[in-house]
């Protein structure tokens, strides 16, 4: 079974756990185009109400893997596209995929962006924001691809996150 979502390229499936909403979305590799793409799944995933409680730190993830992908993945590449595929599981949890048209790399390559030596750096710290905010965080496709997973905050966490 399965019926449109207000969102364009949207889909609401049903499986055993309830209502699977998804959504897939691109963009040019232009960093101007980041945060419109950033509103408009942040206002899909709040709507959907995939992780309550933990919507900033899916935006900051979400933000900090378009930049990559559109800026060290395709280099600013207008003629690539980074692509999204956005699932969520209401009241249980997200689940991102931000995919680029670039050559890949390694994350076991990159440098500890908590060292001394790299503290002052301008770059690198992206992806330890990723893997501190996410539940999951992994690279495939050759590095061309991350996925992220949140799991929505527990109803005690939530209650006392607001006193």
């Amino acid at each position: 079974m399965s019926k449109q979502c207000e969102m364009q390229s949207s889909s609401c499936n049903f499986h055993s756990n309830g209502p699977l909403l998804q959504t897939e979305q691109s963009i040019r590799s232009e960093v101007s185009a980041i945060s419109p793409l950033v509103d408009k799944l942040m206002a899909f995933i709040k709507k959907c109400q995939c992780v309550p409680g933990n919507e900033i730190e899916v935006e900051i993830s979400l933000r900090e893997a378009l930049a990559n992908s559109v800026v060290h993945g395709n280099h600013e590449d207008t003629d690539k596209h980074v692509y999204v595929n956005c699932s969520c599981v209401p009241d249980e949890e997200v689940s991102i995929v931000v995919r680029d048209e670039g050559t890949g790399f390694s994350s076991a390559d990159l440098p500890d962006p908590t060292a001394a030596e790299h503290l002052r750096s301008m770059h690198g710290r992206g992806i330890y924001l990723m893997k501190s905010f996410m539940d999951e965080v992994r690279f495939e496709r050759g590095g061309t691809a991350v996925y992220m997973r949140k799991k929505a905050a527990k109803a005690h966490d939530r209650g006392r996150s607001s006193l």
